[in-house]
């Protein structure tokens, strides 16, 4: 585990005796134990300090404990998803190559190893999914999505979703994400940054080809549709598949 120095800033009821407490055992021995007993559990744990679970604070307070994104779907899930996918998407946060200022704040000056720790974390978690909520859609809407997620649009060069994303859409390591999960608002948001331009990935760039050839309709059929599936609980990605894809992607170098 890669280790940096810790902040002693520390916080809650037991913070500053404990801090007391050590600095009174440091420099006056166990005299100083005698006259002033602590508990054992007041003194702080410096491992615990200096744990991945520590450092992943900052991401959990949006995306969850154990990564599985807020019930509104506002913040994403993140957990189960390739830790190479997760590691281009903080690194791209924290080098400005996609935008959200609390992202790019949060990651600004955190070093490869890091972000790489945290990605293999979040991989690593398998919490169950939330209820899908809201009323259902309409029914045209997501027979187009089911075409475009299932079998694609050969005569507009969109592949199947489910050709990257995996049969059950959890995910093809190392680099492609899982959609299962995932709230329509969400899933427009982003197919509409790949069209714009606002999210990138390494060149060959897939998902910009693909969303460039998707309308508005398209792409809110397909973010209806996902949004509908039943994700399998503690689905894993897919292994790496180069001669199923049918585009070339950076992201699986």
């Amino acid at each position: 585990m890669i280790r940096f120095p810790i902040d002693h800033h520390l916080h809650g009821p037991g913070a500053g005796i404990s801090l007391l407490a050590l600095a009174c055992l440091l420099f006056h021995g166990a005299s100083c134990a005698q006259t002033r007993a602590v508990p054992a559990d007041a003194i702080p744990s410096f491992e615990k300090l200096d744990s991945i679970e520590a450092r992943v604070q900052g991401c959990v307070t949006c995306h969850g404990q154990k990564g599985q994104g807020t019930a509104d779907g506002y913040f994403p899930r993140i957990a189960a998803k390739p830790a190479g996918y997760l590691y281009n998407q903080l690194t791209a946060f924290r080098d400005g190559t996609r935008s959200y200022p609390p992202m790019n704040y949060l990651v600004a000056y955190l070093p490869d190893p890091y972000l790489k720790e945290i990605a293999e974390y979040f991989a690593a978690q398998r919490p169950p999914f939330s209820a899908v909520g809201g009323p259902a859609p309409d029914p045209a809407l997501t027979q187009r999505g089911q075409v475009l997620a299932t079998v694609g649009d050969p005569a507009k060069g969109i592949p199947a979703c489910i050709a990257c994303h995996g049969a059950n859409l959890s995910g093809m390591e190392p680099g492609i994400p899982g959609l299962a999960g995932l709230r329509p608002a969400y899933i427009v948001g982003q197919l509409t940054r790949w069209r714009v331009g606002e999210r990138r990935a390494t060149e060959p760039d897939c998902m910009k080809r693909i969303a460039t050839r998707l309308t508005d309709d398209d792409i809110s059929s397909v973010a209806a549709w996902l949004s509908q599936q039943s994700p399998s609980s503690g689905a894993s990605p897919e292994p790496s598949n180069l001669v199923r894809m049918p585009l070339a992607c950076g992201s699986q170098r």
